[in-house]
């Protein structure tokens, strides 16, 4: 028994780093002033595709992403942990997309992959928090879906068995395939780098970064075909153009606002218990805490 499993994969903006520069006028993310990291839950999404594989030995796992020219290091990164492919879906038609636009060109993407039995992705993306892409993508593939995945316990007779972490306890359910899961990020870490793999993918490359090369190197593509992630643009899945991009997004924003905390006041306290009582008493008094 194997699997075909596409992992979806997001490049976001560090949240860690937000400045003023973080938004553009219009109301969308100013990513170029914001490092770029891979979203931290589709690590742990891309873990459980890798864990699949390991077990059920044929498995292939491809990584989709949407984004600019530079999402391409999402891929490799996926590559250099063991995944085996990756597209970059990218193009100017799909800049400004909400969830909804998003949802639509990413499941447009994979109908053209053809047959997959279980796509993978991580709860939510940390630049939005919605966790709406991954339900969103089920829907409009018309499959089943179990969300806030923590981890998948059997894979069996044609189903899959997840336990779910929710806000008051755990479930377990069961889900035939093909279906989607969307994982936590209580789930187990994603594996390091493998070096071995680093070495073989390091010069993986999108068909808009080779032409950014300096040197020829078409023969050198040619001969090496695992070294070449595919890049699709809207001529290359089947779409309604008015359904991507800022067209087909109906979330607007309306106005924008930096707010930058500020410490008012301060205490020094010494490590006495009355000092941690009354600091105790005074943080349940203003709702703090309890």
């Amino acid at each position: 028994m194997s699997f075909n499993i596409v992992v979806l994969a997001k490049q976001v903006p560090d949240t860690r780093n937000v400045g003023k520069d973080a938004m553009k006028a219009d109301g969308t993310v100013n990513r170029g002033a914001l490092p770029a990291i891979y979203n931290p839950e589709d690590l742990n999404a891309l873990e459980q595709a890798l864990r699949i594989k390991d077990k059920f030995p044929g498995t292939k796992v491809q990584v989709l992403t949407m984004g600019p020219a530079r999402a391409a290091e999402i891929i490799r990164e996926s590559l250099y942990r063991g995944a085996d492919g990756g597209f970059l879906l990218s193009g100017r038609e799909f800049a400004g997309s909400d969830t909804l636009a998003t949802s639509y060109a990413l499941a447009c993407a994979i109908r053209k992959m053809g047959k997959i039995d279980m796509i993978i992705c991580g709860r939510q993306a940390i630049d939005g928090d919605t966790a709406q892409v991954g339900p969103q993508v089920a829907e409009k593939l018309g499959l089943p879906q179990v969300t806030y995945a923590e981890e998948i316990l059997k894979i069996e007779d044609g189903k899959i068995t997840v336990k779910r972490r929710l806000e008051r306890g755990v479930e377990t359910v069961r889900c035939p395939f093909p279906m989607l899961l969307t994982v936590n990020a209580s789930a187990a870490n994603c594996r390091p780098r493998n070096a071995k793999l680093t070495l073989k993918y390091k010069r993986a490359n999108t068909a808009t970064e080779r032409n950014s090369l300096e040197e020829d190197c078409g023969d050198f593509y040619k001969t090496h075909p695992h070294l070449n992630i595919t890049e699709w643009g809207t001529a290359d899945i089947d779409h309604e153009p008015e359904w991507l991009g800022l067209s087909g997004s109906p979330t607007k924003v309306k106005s924008i606002q930096n707010v930058v905390f500020t410490a008012k006041e301060s205490k020094t306290l010494d490590a006495s218990d009355n000092t941690i009582e009354e600091l105790m008493k005074e943080l349940i008094a203003n709702h703090t805490i309890g």
